[in-house]
């Protein structure tokens, strides 16, 4: 996994759009001018993965949806990359395996799915009414998109998972599907080239199967870093957030229609290089780092003035830049510095647009208060105003947010609240105009866990509140960042990371010592709790069946930090932000 897996997954979407041979490295000619169709479910397993300019690169010049009407182009080679679904089969008559069904986000991230991951939610999995043949069929999506992960990573892993859980029946179904492909060795996809000799230790990876019932409290949780705020208050999927710009605030005249909002998207990726560093960092230090970043910029001013006036620009499209080509040593240092400066300008702005959009947020809705109450509350500290008060306040927060917060304090509490107490939290939660139906669901799901197993716990840290900040305080600041409450995070591992903790490094805990341990190479599978391997782990992926969040993410990122030459991959059937959970917990909940 030193590699990480977007970069393997890179690896195999261009083997295939090079007619499944391997690009061939530094290779001058010409690529093999081809036309590129897609179905959605495609077309999201891409558009993470490469630009536009890069499918150009490969020789992609046309990419186009399966379904569009369009006219023949006849002596063009096409690559067809779609679901393998009897109506796409009869728009095309050949189809080719490629296991590449998952989404890569980040090096260390990967989603089952986008298009129809309804199928695949927590909703779908914990409906009352489901049937066995439906269930079946939920597991087996899951276990063939896992399949494609580890196909793609050329690696047979050692499975552990809780018993009597989704989970549990995902490990059975993956572990015997990969014990079948490796027990039919001419057609088996663990030989040969796939397995990528040299990118990993000679020690297998471990896969822990988890399920979202472990900790429902965490994907309700209001957040403090970056992505994760940006996951929870923006829209953003796939890597891209789209922002609503406000029309101005001059009036239009009398009767005219008012100003339509301009839509502006962002790619937020890895080539992005602030977000890259502070997409993990908590939200003030991001803000004083924009305006940092801003300020060396406007030192450079300048500079960039000069060198437009040099090549001539002043005023043009930056497109421009690219095609100028002069030998005189002005211009050489022009084009080259003044891209990269141009570059930096272009990043600032994306990410003061984006930070002062969830600053709003933060500032309307009080999402530190939130966040730093939850915080109390899930590490069991006391608290300095009651939870009635919290919900009753007028000023703070949605609805939503209030719903949020009550139902982080009934998971976490050891003990529920009296029939007394509930009535008198639902009448304020009323009042506030919420609706009570994800708090009859995770009733329900409280007194079922309640035999199976005592509530998580979220270790004993507070986030500290720091003095204020010094340079988003100032008025020259983009931020100013007045009664926001410059928190700072201590880490502290979340019930995802510290089972991941226990079974990498081979630690007793009551928590994961009855998990069960599979290993689909051993000949016969045998069921049994006793892990073969009593050496820690190098390598581990972490997935949560029925749905993940950045904050998860991110706390295993944090963890692995501390661990000199260790790599952890997160990965989940869906991910979900606070909103969309609340819904299913909702829909599950009405009677």
């Amino acid at each position: 996994m030193a590699a990480g897996i977007r970069e393997k997954q890179t690896v195999a979407l261009k083997r295939m759009l090079n007619f499944n041979v391997p690009p061939v490295k530094n290779s001058t000619g010409e690529p093999v001018w081809k036309v590129l169709i897609y179905d959605r479910f495609g077309q999201d397993i891409i558009s993470p993965l490469l630009s536009v300019k890069e499918l150009r690169d490969m020789g992609i010049t046309l990419h186009l949806l399966l379904h569009s009407d369009r006219d023949a182009i006849p002596d063009v080679p096409a690559v067809y990359f779609v679901m393998p679904t009897e109506e796409n089969i009869d728009r095309m008559c050949q189809v080719f395996d490629q296991y590449l069904n998952f989404i890569t986000l980040e090096d260390d991230m990967f989603v089952l799915c986008n298009q129809n991951k309804e199928l695949v939610s927590y909703r779908a999995i914990n409906r009352p009414d489901i049937t066995d043949t439906e269930m079946e069929t939920i597991m087996d999506t899951i276990v063939d998109s896992l399949f494609c992960f580890f196909v793609t990573l050329g690696a047979i892993p050692i499975i552990r998972c809780s018993r009597g859980t989704a989970a549990e029946m995902v490990a059975v179904k993956l572990d015997k599907k990969l014990r079948e492909n490796l027990r039919d060795a001419r057609n088996s996809l663990f030989t040969g080239d796939t397995l990528g000799a040299g990118q990993f230790s000679f020690q297998r990876p471990l896969l822990v199967l988890v399920d979202r019932n472990i900790d429902l409290a965490t994907p309700l949780h209001h957040t403090w870093t970056y992505q994760a705020l940006v996951h929870d208050v923006l829209d953003f999927h796939l890597n891209r957030v789209n922002l609503e710009e406000s029309a101005g605030t001059e009036s239009s005249p009398a009767g005219a229609r008012p100003k339509k909002k301009n839509k502006k998207s962002y790619d937020l990726t890895a080539s992005d290089k602030f977000w890259q560093k502070h997409k993990g960092s908590p939200f003030p230090e991001v803000a004083e780092s924009v305006q940092q970043e801003l300020e060396s910029y406007r030192a450079q001013e300048d500079e960039v003035k000069r060198l437009k006036s040099i090549m001539g620009i002043e005023g043009e499209d930056e497109g421009a830049i690219s095609m100028l080509s002069d030998n005189t040593a002005k211009l050489t240092s022009a084009v080259s510095s003044l891209p990269e400066l141009l570059e930096k300008k272009r990043l600032i702005d994306l990410h003061t647009n984006v930070a002062t959009a969830v600053l709003e947020h933060i500032k309307t809705r009080k999402l530190d208060v939130y966040f730093e109450y939850e915080e109390k509350i899930m590490s069991k500290s006391t608290l300095d105003k009651s939870l009635l008060d919290m919900i009753s306040d007028p000023d703070a927060g949605t609805p939503e947010d209030k719903m949020r917060l009550f139902l982080i304090y009934y998971i976490s509490s050891a003990q529920a609240p009296s029939e007394v107490d509930l009535e008198q939290y639902k009448k304020a939660l009323m009042d506030a105009g919420c609706n009570l139906a994800p708090l009859s669901y995770i009733k329900q799901w409280k007194a079922f866990t309640k035999m199976a197993s005592a509530p998580t716990s979220y270790g004993n840290t507070t986030p500290k509140p720091l003095g204020l900040f010094s340079r988003v305080m100032n008025t020259g600041s983009q931020f100013v960042m007045e009664g926001v409450k410059n928190l700072v995070l201590k880490q502290q591992n979340l019930p995802v990371t510290r089972i991941l903790d226990n079974l990498m490094e081979m630690k007793s805990n009551p928590e994961t010592d009855d998990y069960r341990y599979f290993d689909p190479k051993m000949l016969r599978g045998s069921d049994s709790s006793v892990p073969r391997n009593k050496n820690p782990f190098q390598e581990a992926i972490v997935f949560v069946v029925g749905g993940g969040n950045y904050i998860e993410y991110q706390n295993l990122v944090d963890y692995i930090k501390g661990k000199q030459g260790k790599h952890v991959l997160y990965g989940c059937s869906e991910l979900f932000n606070a909103t969309q959970f609340i819904k299913q917990l909702s829909q599950l909940g009405q009677k």
